[in-house]
């Protein structure tokens, strides 16, 4: 070993190779995680003055000050937003809400499933749900806060987006979830943090310094005081969908990483009507020639929509001709549209489908290759319906236990589970075609066809109704699996030899039975 590194050292000299040293290089994080969450929700909530307040103060880098939000003119630029995150994400939610079918909690447990429906439909679960979906999608993550209020009999279920929750773990376990409400009194500003862990919640009221403070000072935190809940249960489910590589333990937004190229799309869009707005038609007229006010005389002033002109001076040259002179600039719009439909194809790379929002972005696609598409959005749409299927059960399990506790009782164990449907497209001909091929293969019985088609738009009684009907019109009979007392009143034969087949003297159905040991002798 000693001899080796004496011939590494001699080659070094011999060559004079020197070691590359390292270069420490320190990257700096351009936002925090709250300022990340807000941009996001700003694409969500689509309001171009809000955008462009917030690219323009939050500008740092040179990256960030040559986007086109943060851009700044000396005239007024009109600025547009295609709106296209928050019809991407609110399309997500209609997916999935119109493919959840139930939550059961199974049917040895009688009376829940009642009592369930009506927790569902008096606290509105479903708009719960679906708030959920579009916040976790929008901001990252969330979570669901279950709270016990005298306004209600049953839970009440609200959703806290990323921007007011925050997560505490603890070897990699979640520990408390922390919600976070803010009120206004007067000129001063207070939050209030709610902490839910394994068995209790604890309130505190801090001011806009950061300092703790008496829940009475505010009118809607003086009913608050800290609780103990029985059975160790934590009262708050968090809903994740993506997981963020830039922040450990939080959630990733849906178009967290587009950002560039929703601004591009935006900057393609804005340009392409401004073009249109300059390219109107244009009118040179002598001043003679100006119409003017009717009871002042003055020169009406031009205006860019329905009086748009120029003014010229008068030619006083010998031969002149006062004419009104009409010319229009030649709008590239073909370069504008293949702009914009490759800048919102960037868009919704990995995303969704442009078919799932009725967007033909190439004439040429087939049938077979728009379907092809759409598993980006099946893939994405599965990817929810696996986030939903941890925290929807988790969740009406902890609401069914904090109704037992509302009602003075011991919470109960409960096993919920929550269906969604098979198919992607919520199109009825689209899952007629699938279910009837399905149902022609016969690798679908007849039952679980209708099931398929009707879902919970149908009754169990109509269901059955309809299967009836079915079998009556394609000649399928009830077909009796024969019982004990059946196959014994067959073999009932005389084994004795008295001549008797039963009680009644009645003949036996078996004139030649065969393989019984004196029933041929009996029978004579």
């Amino acid at each position: 070993m000693i001899r080796m590194n004496w011939i590494q050292n001699f080659v070094k000299k011999l060559f004079r190779i020197d070691t590359r040293q390292d270069r420490e290089v320190v990257i700096i994080e351009p936002h925090t995680f709250q300022a990340n969450v807000i941009r996001n929700k700003l694409w969500y909530r689509g309001d171009s003055a809000e955008i462009e307040q917030y690219f323009q103060k939050t500008a740092r880098w040179s990256v960030e000050k040559a986007r086109f939000w943060a851009a700044k003119a000396q005239g007024s630029v009109r600025k547009m937003h295609s709106g296209i995150v928050a019809v991407v994400i609110d399309r997500y939610k209609d997916i999935v809400l119109a493919d959840m079918n139930s939550i059961s909690f199974g049917d040895d447990q009688e009376g829940l499933e009642e009592l369930w429906d009506k927790i569902f439909q008096k606290e509105r679960l479903n708009d719960v749900i679906g708030e959920g979906i579009a916040g976790a999608l929008a901001s990252g993550d969330g979570a669901f806060k279950i709270t016990a209020d005298e306004c209600s009999k049953y839970p009440i279920v609200e959703f806290y987006d990323a921007e007011n929750v925050d997560f505490v773990y603890v070897h990699s376990r979640l520990k408390e979830i922390k919600f976070y409400t803010d009120y206004k009194d007067g000129n001063k500003n207070f939050r209030l943090e709610e902490a839910y862990g394994n068995g209790y919640i604890i309130y505190k009221l801090y001011d806009d310094a950061g300092k703790e403070t008496e829940l009475k000072r505010l009118p809607e935190t003086a009913h608050l005081f800290d609780v103990g809940v029985p059975g160790d249960i934590m009262l708050a489910a968090p809903l994740r969908i993506f997981s963020s590589v830039k922040y450990k333990g939080r959630g990733k937004a849906l178009f967290d990483s587009k950002t560039d190229v929703i601004d591009g799309l935006d900057e393609v869009i804005s340009q392409w009507v401004d073009a249109i707005r300059m390219g109107r038609i244009k009118r040179y007229i002598p001043e003679n020639l100006i119409p003017r006010d009717e009871t002042t005389g003055e020169l009406l002033p031009a205006n860019p929509f329905d009086n748009d002109f120029i003014a010229i001076g008068d030619n006083m040259s010998e031969g002149a001709s006062h004419q009104v002179e009409v010319s229009q600039p030649q709008i590239s719009y073909e370069a504008y549209v293949n702009s914009y439909a490759s800048f919102l194809d960037m868009v919704l790379q990995g995303i969704m489908s442009p078919s799932t929002l009725g967007i033909d972005l190439k004439k040429t696609d087939n049938a077979e290759s728009q379907r092809e598409k759409e598993k980006v959005t099946l893939h994405v749409r599965n990817k929810i319906v696996d986030a939903l299927n941890e925290t929807l059960p988790e969740l009406a399990k902890k609401i069914m236990q904090c109704n037992d506790v509302m009602c003075n009782r011991t919470p109960g164990d409960y096993e919920p589970t929550v269906k969604f449907g098979e198919y992607a497209s919520p199109d009825f001909s689209t899952t007629v075609d699938t279910v009837g091929k399905a149902k022609q293969y016969g690798i679908m019985s007849l039952e679980t066809s209708v099931d398929q088609l009707y879902g919970d738009t149908w009754t169990e009684e109509e269901k059955e109704e309809e299967v009836a009907r079915l079998k009556a019109e394609q000649g399928i009979a009830e077909v009796e699996e024969p019982g004990v007392n059946m196959a014994a009143g067959i073999f009932d034969v005389d084994l004795g030899g008295d001549g008797d087949a039963g009680q009644g003297n009645e003949p036996n159905i078996l004139d030649e039975p065969k393989g019984v040991p004196g029933a041929a002798a009996g029978s004579q």
